[in-house]
């Protein structure tokens, strides 16, 4: 089922071949939504380009597209205005049927991929033997709506947990796992007792060079595959697993695969020999670099070159980065990979995607999907009084505290169980949509009380939108099963709340080509307030049939809307709160 947008895209593309057919339309959007409402509902703005090729004024050029415009079953008559906008407006009587149409849809009238992607997200991808922290939310919530996303539009998505659990720091742990390790305590809560097992260890190694290099062999034991060395680090491999699972058991995150640095690492000698054999890698002063100085390369990466074997032998994060490509490319063979990391990384991923292009890994399309930083009320990186970025299990421990200590004050006779329940969904949802709502690329500042607020565009006004509804459709005594018929649309306010509901189709392509969550959180935030506007001027319950039952089936196909959307960002619902 296409969108209005995409039906109208399409007969202003005959439109355009038919009046002007020598001339090439590049323009992606040829139909976009009107820029004010009382412009109409959507808008051409071909013509203006469009007269420049053709040597024509633009009204003129407007004027013959809409000659040869056939769309009398979607929109009144065109209008042009200006300097050749072609404004138009959707009949009452398409907004009903294309309503109708989706509210007996079980997909909302979004259809699926004609021609499905198959799609690598890697995200996430925390350090073993660490806490994950608060910096670790966005990668993860980002990367998991992205997933859903791509999923639900039909696409053959693939998510990979690229775990840190091999390197350097493991020549610490090892070292004071064999020297300071409590069994016990590792059984009962392994992440502190890493976490004190690695700063023990790294504050000696700073003053102490001989133990520093004790932790150094260690790594080279490790990459030799000692037995005794993988039996230690399988095992804080496993306790690191264990507790990283009972965060994304908590935010409802599941990963199709978790190939850390260590699946990768018996290849990384053969990914340098074969870079070196082909030229794209060359030895420089004892270690192997690639530099990025030809006439193809791109001129930002000139001075930027990229080492993939130190001189010591050692491999890096790129020799990783370069060896998964590979593997993807042999076992999946993606059309797309996107990389769900900080924004800090960006040089690094122009390095890896540029020597994969000269490598030949030319099918995909590398995306590095970057995003800003959390802020603290100071505008700085959010840390705790002890300097470090708060762990992110107590985070969403205080989100369900908050939300239950705002959940008892409102509805003090809830069960105990349930009144939890509850603040579990609500906090859970409400860390999750604060950081989806902002702009990906933008730093935002955290704050516990614009985030579980009742109001505005906050996962609390949306959970809460759904419940109303949920409330309005019991009372109403009707099977919502039933309410999927037609929809008359006699009041400004319920043709309002129509058109909103016909763009979710457009949101969710939007949303996903962007890659950016926000596109899906502001529409949600659209739908909620076309409701609260229409429940306003327009009764439900108390009206007579059938407009009882058409306004009962908008009702039904915005708490569907709702429902689903949030779904897709991860975000629970509840019939009552």
């Amino acid at each position: 089922m296409k969108t209005p947008k995409n039906l109208l895209q399409d007969r202003f593309a005959d439109a355009l071949a038919a009046a002007y057919p020598d001339a090439p339309v590049t323009a992606r959007d040829l139909v976009v939504p009107a820029a004010k409402a009382e412009h109409g509902d959507y808008q051409c703005n071909q013509a203006l380009p469009l007269a420049k090729m053709v040597g024509a004024k633009p009204r003129d050029v407007a004027a013959r597209i809409v000659e040869h415009l056939r769309i009398d079953d979607i929109c009144l008559s065109p209008e042009i205005a200006g300097p050749g906008f072609i404004n138009l407006r959707l009949t009452p009587a398409f907004i009903g049927g294309e309503v109708g149409a989706r509210a007996a849809d079980p997909r909302l009238g979004v259809a699926a991929a004609e021609q499905p992607r198959t799609i690598i997200i890697d995200y996430s991808s925390p350090n073993v033997a660490k806490p994950m922290h608060v910096g670790h939310i966005r990668s993860t919530v980002i990367g998991d709506a992205l997933t859903r996303t791509l999923r639900f539009l039909g696409h053959r998505v693939i998510g990979d947990n690229h775990i840190g659990d091999w390197g350097t720091q493991f020549g610490m742990i090892l070292l004071g796992y064999k020297e300071l390790a409590d069994p016990a305590a590792l059984q009962a809560d392994p992440i502190p007792e890493l976490k004190r097992i690695y700063r023990t260890v790294n504050s000696r190694a700073k003053s102490d060079e001989a133990y520093k290099e004790r932790a150094a062999q260690e790594v080279v034991k490790l990459q030799a595959e000692d037995p005794e060395q993988m039996r230690i680090w399988t095992e804080v491999l496993a306790l690191s697993r264990r507790v990283a699972n009972e965060i994304y058991g908590r935010l409802d995150v599941r990963f199709d695969v978790w190939h850390g640095e260590s699946f990768y690492n018996a290849m990384l000698g053969e990914v340098v020999e074969e870079l070196l054999e082909k030229g794209i890698a060359r030895e420089d002063q004892g270690a192997v670099v690639v530099f990025f100085d030809g006439p193809d390369d791109p001129p930002a990466l000139a001075d930027k070159p990229m080492i993939i074997r130190k001189r010591d032998g050692a491999y890096l994060y790129s020799t990783s980065d370069l060896a998964a490509i590979k593997y993807r490319h042999e076992h999946w063979h993606p059309d797309d990979m996107i990389y769900v990391v900080d924004g800090r990384q960006q040089d690094h991923f122009r390095q890896v995607f540029a020597t994969a292009r000269k490598w030949g890994y030319t099918h995909s399309r590398y995306e590095h999907v970057w995003f800003g930083t959390i802020q603290g009320p100071d505008g700085k990186p959010f840390k705790t009084r002890d300097g470090d970025p708060p762990e992110l299990g107590d985070l969403l421990d205080e989100a369900e505290e908050r939300a239950l200590a705002i959940v008892a004050d409102k509805q003090p006779d809830l069960p105990v169980e349930q009144q939890r329940e509850v603040a579990r969904v609500v906090g859970l949802g409400a860390v999750k949509y604060s950081d989806l709502a902002q702009a990906r690329t933008s730093d935002y500042m955290f704050s516990w009380d614009r985030m579980l607020a009742m109001q505005g565009n906050t996962a609390p006004y949306m959970q809460y939108a759904y419940v109303r509804i949920c409330s309005i459709l019991e009372k109403s005594g009707v099977d919502p099963e039933t309410l999927n018929g037609p929809v008359m649309l006699a009041q400004p306010a319920e043709l309002a709340l129509a058109k909103v509901l016909l763009r979710f189709g457009d949101a969710l392509d939007e949303s996903a080509a962007v890659y950016r969550p926000n596109v899906l959180t502001s529409y949600l935030f659209d739908v909620a307030s076309a409701f609260s506007g229409f429940y306003e001027q327009c009764p439900v319950v108390s009206a007579e049939w059938p407009q009882r039952v058409s306004r009962l089936t908008l009702c039904r196909l915005v708490a569907r809307t709702l429902k689903q959307g949030l779904d897709l960002l991860g975000i629970e619902t509840l019939p009552r709160m």
